[in-house]
C-alpha cells in the first residue's frame, strides 16, 4: 500500500468508496480557486453558466493547475492501490452549484455511459470550497454484494449537475445512503459503479468540486470512438488516444486537444445511452 490502509481497500471493496482524504493546504487551495478565477474571466461566465458547457468538462487537457492535481502524488497514491501502477485520466468536470440554488444529481453511476471496459474507475472529488450537507454533498450507496450496472434514464432530470441529467430507474434502499460532506482541501473516492446522487445547495456559499476520472491504462473502449486518456503515472497500454498536459492555460494547442477529446466523449456518451435505453427495453 502506498497511501492506504489494508482496513482502507477492504472498505472500497465492501462498499465502493472513501472519505474523507486530506489533500490541499489552504495556500494550495486558494491557488486553485484563483485559477478558476482567471479560467472564469477568459470565458466571461461562471463555468456552470457558461454558453457552452463543454468548457466545464475536461479542465485537465486545458488548465495546467487542474493537469498538476490529476499528476499530484497524494492522490495517485490512493488511486494506485485501487486500480494498480498503470493510470490515465479518462475525463474531469467541475461541478459547481450556486449558492441558494435547486442544483442537484440524482441517483446515477459514473461509468454507465463511458463506453469503456472493464469498468473500473476511481472518480476523485476534491471539494474547493466546503462541501457540506447543507451545501449539496454527495450521498452514496454502499455496493450490495458485487458492484453491477444498473439501468438508467438520460435527460429526464431538471437542475441537475450532470449534463446528461440521468436517473437510476430501478429501486434503490435509499435507507442506506451515506453522506459524505468534505472540508474544503479535502478529497473522496468512489467507484464508478458505486450509486450517488447530490443535493441542492442551501447554504450561504458557492459549493466548488472538482472531479477526476482515473482508470486503469489497460480499459479499452467498447464502442466506435477512440477515446482520449492522458497517463499519470505507469505505462501506456495504448488503447485510448494519448494526450499530453497542458502547457500554459488555454494555448491553441490545449484548446485543439481539448476539442478532440471532448467531440469523442460527447459522441461515445451519446452512442452509449442509445445502446443503453435499447439494451434496457
Amino acid at each position: 500500500m502506498k497511501a492506504l490502509t489494508e482496513e482502507q481497500v477492504a472498505a472500497w471493496n465492501r462498499n465502493g468508496f472513501l472519505y474523507p482524504l486530506p489533500l490541499l493546504d489552504e495556500a494550495e487551495r486558494q491557488e486553485c480557486l484563483a485559477g478558476l478565477a482567471r479560467f472564469e474571466d477568459w470565458l466571461g461566465a461562471p463555468v456552470n453558466a457558461s454558453e457552452d458547457l463543454k468548457w466545464r468538462t475536461m479542465p485537465h487537457l486545458t488548465l495546467p493547475w487542474v493537469s498538476a492535481l490529476a499528476h499530484d502524488a497524494r492522490i495517485l497514491d490512493a488511486v494506485e492501490d485501487l486500480i494498480g501502477p498503470d493510470i490515465l485520466v479518462y475525463t474531469s468536470t467541475f461541478f459547481i452549484k450556486e449558492a441558494h440554488t435547486p442544483t442537484i444529481a440524482a441517483w446515477h453511476q459514473d461509468s454507465t455511459y463511458y463506453g469503456l471496459a472493464p469498468k473500473e474507475e476511481v472518480t476523485v472529488w476534491v471539494a474547493l470550497s466546503d462541501a457540506s450537507i447543507e451545501a449539496g454533498c454527495m450521498d452514496v450507496l454502499p455496493f450490495d454484494g458485487l458492484p453491477e450496472q444498473l439501468p438508467h434514464a438520460a435527460h429526464v432530470v431538471k437542475d441537475s449537475v450532470n449534463r446528461a441529467g440521468q436517473v437510476i430507474t430501478v429501486p434503490l434502499d435509499e435507507s442506506k445512503a451515506v453522506a459524505m460532506p468534505l472540508k474544503a482541501g479535502q478529497f473522496s473516492m468512489h467507484h464508478g459503479l458505486c450509486a450517488h446522487r447530490s443535493g441542492p445547495n442551501i447554504s450561504e456559499h458557492r459549493r466548488i468540486g472538482l472531479g477526476l476520472n482515473f482508470v486503469p491504462a489497460s480499459v479499452r473502449p467498447i464502442g466506435a470512438h477512440r477515446l482520449a486518456g492522458m497517463l499519470v503515472r505507469g505505462m501506456d497500454h495504448g488503447h485510448l488516444e494519448p494526450v499530453r498536459p497542458p502547457e500554459r492555460e488555454l494555448s491553441p494547442e490545449a484548446i485543439a486537444t481539448h476539442e478532440m477529446a471532448v467531440t469523442r466523449y460527447r459522441d461515445t456518451y451519446y452512442e452509449q445511452e442509445a445502446l443503453h435505453a435499447g439494451a434496457g427495453k
